[in-house]
């Protein structure tokens, strides 16, 4: 069985239209939830991207691995599933952005490809993230720089930078030579020629639908503002709110964010997805081109949300829904597709799954729990609640989600967010420090806590990291 993992960076949970939306056209990735499982409560355990995508190949949280915020790095000798599956006999590539270690101003990938082949990956064909790509060079800046297209890209990204987070214009380059086109030519590229010699794992890293808000060509005049959905209005401090707690509702807030920009934000955003959604048919004809398809593990995931006006914010690294929900779909050979499980988990989830559909021995040390018993409809749940947690706004933050609730305090034990979801899914009233409320407050704290102390590693005598 081969594996497919595709990875848009930044795509909202709600922004596909097999997750109910129904202005945005993912034709593609509609058809593989039909093939497959949609886990419409997946959350990340990191809101933010670097943490989040080291948490996914490693197994652990940020307090388990160090990566807080969009700095630092795993070692290199460090467990990751892409070991497992070489060990089981898998060609392992990678191609786009991965994100794994900083990406730092005059240097190019290429010269990292040492620490990612240390990773447990065969093949590297790393890119740049959207920004990342002003003043980083990768295989792709040099395709550009030969076709007379980087200075096109990077000029606009600095008028970009200088006009602010309001920037809404088409990007200049040509569609076919836009930064996801080129990831998902790649990825084509990559089917088309492999030999077959072993089953493989190939991981494709889209740098979209992330921000700036800048589709090529058609794909920028895709959607009409007015016919996309409405950002989810602020909430506003009630009587019982905390001090502390009102002032992380006003943190973030973005002055001049209107509906109108926020609505027009929100077309280039999913302009950006539909041009993805391109790209994942194009790696699915391939694969049927091969013949490979029917026998592909495909897994469809991101590292986390876009707040895309929602509570006046836009971006991420916070705890609301928009920000730390994610999409999540798996489709497994064999098994039967076309359902939507509803049960709470984890994108560290996905590792012991991939394990456990390849029959590869489970890792020592991860902290995720496979989902294979949900994805048979032989279980209802594994999780009883899911943890998250993220360096912002100057402090530590950490979040805890059950079926109903959804709690958050800061590295201090101030607590900021309860939400009860099952009655506020919009989350526009905040019942931290409510008085009736204060036994949910106490038993939400106290699981927090637990989660936390109860996902704690140490270090071998060999150094090997094991739970």
């Amino acid at each position: 069985m081969n594996i497919l993992i595709i990875m848009p960076d930044q795509l909202r949970a709600d922004s596909l239209g097999c997750a109910g939306n129904k202005v945005i056209k993912t034709p593609n990735i509609d058809r593989i939830a039909r093939e497959g499982v949609l886990f419409s409560n997946a959350y990340t355990v990191s809101p933010i991207c670097m943490p989040a995508r080291a948490s996914f190949v490693s197994g652990l949280y940020p307090h388990n691995h160090t990566m807080w915020t969009n700095a630092g790095s795993l070692p290199p000798d460090d467990e990751t599933f892409f070991h497992h599956l070489q060990r089981k006999g898998y060609f392992v590539a990678y191609i786009g952005k991965s994100h794994f270690y900083p990406h730092r101003a005059g240097d190019h990938l290429k010269n990292h490809e040492d620490y990612m082949r240390a990773r447990g990956i065969d093949y590297v064909h790393e890119t740049t993230g959207p920004w990342a790509t002003v003043r980083t060079d990768s295989y792709m800046t040099d395709h550009w720089r030969e076709k007379g297209l980087l200075s096109v890209f990077r000029e606009d990204y600095l008028k970009r930078r200088d006009f602010g987070p309001f920037a809404l214009w088409p990007s200049p380059m040509p569609t076919d030579e836009f930064l996801d086109s080129y990831i998902g030519r790649k990825a084509v590229e990559f089917i088309e020629g492999y030999d077959g010699s072993k089953p493989f794992c190939l991981f494709v890293g889209f740098g979209g639908p992330h921000e700036p808000w800048d589709p090529p060509g058609e794909y920028a005049e895709m959607y009409d503002p007015d016919e996309v959905p409405p950002p989810i209005p602020p909430e506003r401090a009630r009587e019982w709110t905390p001090p502390y707690a009102a002032e992380r509702m006003r943190k973030g807030v973005l002055e001049g964010l209107t509906d109108e920009i926020a609505r027009r934000i929100r077309a280039s955003y999913y302009g950006k997805i539909s041009l993805i959604d391109r790209w994942v048919g194009e790696i699915l004809d391939a694969l049927e081109r091969r013949g490979w398809l029917e026998e592909t593990m495909i897994v469809l995931w991101s590292d986390h949300g876009e707040m895309a006006g929602d509570h006046g914010r836009l971006h991420k690294s916070v705890f609301y829904e928009s920000s730390v929900r994610v999409p999540l779909i798996i489709r497994v050979p064999g098994i039967e597709g076309g359902r939507v499980v509803p049960a709470l988990v984890e994108i560290i989830d996905v590792y012991p799954t991939i394990l456990e559909a390849v029959g590869a021995e489970p890792s020592r040390r991860c902290f995720g729990r496979s989902l294979m018993g949900l994805l048979k409809g032989e279980a209802e749940s594994v999780r009883d609640e899911v943890l998250s947690e993220i360096h912002a706004f100057g402090c530590y933050n950490y979040m805890i989600r059950t079926e109903r609730f959804k709690y958050a305090m800061n590295g201090e034990g101030e607590g900021f967010m309860l939400f009860d979801l099952e009655e506020d899914p919009d989350e526009q009233v905040n019942l931290i420090g409510h008085p009736e409320y204060g036994d949910v407050e106490r038993e939400m704290r106290e699981r927090l806590l637990r989660a936390i102390a109860s996902s704690q590693c140490r270090y071998g005598r060999g150094g090997e990291l094991v739970s």
